[in-house]
Formats: structure tokens, sequence, C-alpha cells
């Protein structure tokens, strides 16, 4: 299992590379000047089309502020623009990296930190950096419990939410528990995609909050002295739940997407997402029917911020930090909240802003699919990144590829 550290020294992140030496992120007007005619290399999820959509409106709008140009480089998962960086940096590529910004959190910006692999500290330095409020939100400053220390800007904020066709399952279940007591009642109705896909591995780090004895224990790195007694409740929950799954756990979802499509082809009866407008936008795009409806499991779900990392490397550094920049700007966030284009969570303090910027929040219309963000309940914090890590590991010996 990877070692995952919980800092290192700017130095490491600076020794070497194009990034190093771009402008001082603290000089705003130098690192304006030099970003123009630059092209930002955004390395960015790329499985909603409605998100995929908002990027392309970001990298214009930007680009025809600024003066540089973006290009979205899909990813299916973001390790494998760590993967990159990597192998650049073994193959002595420490200037002119292809990848300029990276949408990014957990474990992978924990190993990336760790290896001294990010341009920085710069995210602090932004303009907009006042806007948010990392004392009233700590999610903006600890990645999953790692300290950003400025190496990462947020730009977006998620919570679990799961959702169902109230017109099949007028009554799902809310917790844990009472999932593998519906789904004993129900076999092959509930599916979660195959980790290490993110949001099934995040499935299991729901569970294992819900179930295991002592919570406190996952804010820290994982200890083999006390990760059985942590995780013994999580794999006999798993044991029993596998074979009342979809295709009775012979065969994974590979993705959220894949989950909206059992729920709309009948095949299962309940979904989640990390979006909590993702049913609504579903049902808008004719995905789903309009009788889903979006519900929270009763002990909370789990929450965080989604970031932007510019690798060490990085060809172009500086209208990388400009384009971060933009995405925490009142009318970037504005946007990527309304409920038509995005739905995402704003990372910014609406009492830091003016009248003017808390107007662009107000009035979106919210489909009946959709919680309203006062309905989302407890945000329950994510485990140190060692926990995801350990699980995959594990899962993948129980249940992936022995089946």
């Amino acid at each position: 299992m990877r070692a995952i550290a919980t800092g290192v020294l700017a130095a490491a992140a600076l020794a070497a590379g194009t990034a190093a030496e771009a402008p001082d992120p603290a000089d705003w007007p130098a690192v304006l000047g030099a970003a123009k005619g630059q092209e930002v290399h955004w390395h960015a999820w790329g499985g909603s089309a409605a998100i995929n959509d908002y990027i392309a409106w970001a990298a214009a709008e930007a680009g025809r502020l600024h003066g540089f140009t973006v290009v979205h480089v899909p990813l299916a998962d973001t390790a494998d623009a760590v993967s990159r960086v990597i192998a650049e940096r073994a193959a002595g590529r420490d200037a002119g990296g292809a990848v300029d910004l990276i949408w990014i959190n957990g474990e992978n910006f924990a190993e990336m930190k760790e290896q001294g692999l990010l341009f920085g500290p710069w995210a602090e330095s932004l303009p907009n950096w006042a806007l948010v409020d990392p004392v009233a939100n700590p999610a903006v400053a600890f990645d999953f419990t790692i300290p950003t220390e400025g190496y990462e800007a947020p730009w977006d904020m998620a919570q679990i939410v799961f959702f169902h066709d109230s017109a099949r399952l007028p009554e799902p279940p809310r917790s844990i528990p009472a999932l593998l007591d519906w789904a004993k009642a129900n076999p092959g109705r509930f599916a979660y995609p195959q980790p290490p896909d993110f949001l099934g591995s995040t499935f299991l780090k729901q569970a294992l909050i819900a179930l295991t004895p002592d919570r406190a224990r996952l804010q820290a790195p994982v200890d083999e002295a006390d990760y059985e007694a942590a995780t013994a409740p999580l794999w006999a929950w798993l044991d029993e739940l596998t074979p009342h799954l979809w295709r009775g756990g012979a065969a994974w979802p590979q993705s959220g997407p894949r989950l909206i499509q059992l729920l709309a082809d009948g095949e299962t009866e309940i979904a989640f997402s990390f979006n909590p407008n993702e049913a609504a936008n579903a049902v808008a795009n004719f995905q789903l029917p309009e009788s889903v409806r979006s519900f929270v499991l009763e002990e909370g779900s789990i929450g965080n911020a989604n970031f932007l990392a510019i690798p060490y490397n990085a060809g172009d550094a500086a209208a990388a930090m400009v384009l971060a920049n933009f995405l925490m700007s009142p009318e970037a966030q504005a946007r990527k909240q309304d409920p038509e284009i995005w739905g995402g969570m704003t990372v910014l303090a609406m009492d830091r802003l003016s009248a003017e910027d808390r107007a662009r929040f107000d009035g979106f219309a919210r489909g009946e699919a959709s919680l309203p963000p006062e309905a989302l309940g407890p945000i329950l914090p994510e485990p140190h990144p060692s926990w995801m890590v350990r699980l995959e590991e594990d899962w993948a010996k129980r249940y992936g590829s022995s089946r």
C-alpha cells in the first residue's frame, strides 16, 4: 500500500521545471501578463455531459477575458493524469509537461503532494481566495484530512445523494443497515460502481462510516493495529449484500452514468451521485422519468471539496492559475450552481460577496427531483486517503477479479 504523507516542503515541489519559473503567484499582474498566449491543458473528468458543457463555457470565457486558450483533456480516472506526471518525471521531463491543471482530490492529491509533484504554494495568492472562508468551511483547506497548504484551489463542493423512482419505489431505505434489509427483500435491484471508480469507492467509505465502531479513527492514517476491527463490520455487511446485488454481484457497473442508465432501464431501483442535482439534470435531459426523487441517508452522507492542482513541471502554469481564479469567481460559481447548467455547490462564502454578487445565486429553479440545500442533511467528513487506498485493495481481493 502507498504511504500517504501529511505534508511536503514547498521547495520539493518547486525543484525544477517551467512551473517553477512562472511568475510569483503573489504578483498577480505578472501572472496575468505571463498567461497571455499560453495554452492550458486541463485534465478533468469527462463523464458528465452537463459538466463537460460547463467546462467548455468556462474555458472559452476565461480564455476570452485573459488571452489564452484551454484544452479540456477528458479523464475516465484522475489517476491517469497523475501517472502521466510521474512518468514525465521518471523520463526527466521537468519542464514543459503535458499536464497544466488537474481536477483532483483525495488520494490523488495526497500522492502528488507526497512525491513533490505539485507546483506551489499558489492557491491562497489568488485574488478570489478572499471570497472563500476556510474557517467556516474547512473542506476548502483540507483535502480528505490532508492540509492543502496552497497547493490546490477549491472550485466545487459535493455531497453524496441517493435517488429513486417514486412511482416504483415510494419509500426507499434510508440508512446503510436498512439498505441491506431492502436488498435482501429485493434481490438484483441495487448496484454500486466497481471500485476503484471514485463513486464506487466512496460508497464503500459511506458504509464504513455508518458501520465502524469508532468513526474518529478514520480521520487518521490507517493503522494496522486497528484496521481489522474498524473494517470488520463493513466486510460482514458487504458479504451479506453482495449476493443480492444486480447480477448477483458477478458483474459491476463501471461508472455513475451507468447507474443512471440501470435505473432508467428498470434494472435497479436506486442510484446515487456526488452531485446533489444529478437527478434533476437527468430528468431534464430525458434520461430519467419525472417521478424520480432524491433522498439522503439518516446518518448523513459524505461530502467534500473538489480542487484544481498544477503539476510541478506544467508548461503553462501562469494561465492555469488564472483559469483557477476565474473558476472561483462569483460569475463562474453562480453559473455552476444553476441547476439548469450543472447544479454544483459553490465554495464561496456568501458573507464575503458583494450584494450584487450574492444576487447571482438567487432565484434558481430547482427541479422536483433534487433536494434543496437545506434538506441535504449532515455532511460526513472524508476519511484519511490511506483508508480509501486500503479499502480498494481489499475490496478487489474479496469481490473483484476473483468473481
